[in-house]
């Protein structure tokens, strides 16, 4: 598998970003203003990140996504990794990332990549979705902020 950034000249995989966040607005909003790396294995992505910055020395992982055939075998794990590795190669000293307070799965990965819960912002998707969004029979109100230091 290898991973890189998305080249200007091509399609943003807007279908495994849309996996991660089911908003195309908030989506092509980030996706505009960040950096977009993907995960290919014989020329097919299965895999992607994007890195938005937000303050001096610090960035967010604002979207990460697996194809869901690929589920299972560790690619989430490798793209939070490489997104780490990007962060400190460009001299950021903090990533953050925030999920759902129904992404379990999500919650664990990155604590188990060295992210501590520093926050919740109460009702974010209640705010910012139309749709409602249920999640492991559980519905998707707080926005769980992680963050660490790199």
């Amino acid at each position: 598998m290898d991973i890189r950034k998305l080249n200007k000249d091509e399609k943003l995989p807007l279908e495994l970003l849309l996996l991660a966040d089911p908003s195309r607005n908030i989506v092509e909003g980030y996706t505009a203003r960040g950096e977009c790396f993907i995960a290919e294995v014989e020329q097919q992505i299965i895999g992607v990140f994007v890195l938005l910055p937000t303050r001096p020395e610090t960035v967010e992982l604002v979207n990460v996504a697996v194809a869901e055939e690929q589920h299972g075998r560790g690619i989430g794990k490798r793209l939070v990794m490489n997104s780490i590795n990007v962060a400190k190669k460009k001299g950021y000293k903090t990533i953050e990332i925030g999920t759902g307070n129904s992404s379990i799965g999500q919650l664990a990965l990155y604590q188990k990549c060295g992210f501590r819960i520093v926050g919740v912002d109460n009702d974010f998707f209640v705010r910012h979705y139309p749709d409602e969004i249920i999640e492991n029979g559980i519905q998707c109100r707080d926005m769980i902020r992680l963050s660490q230091h790199i």
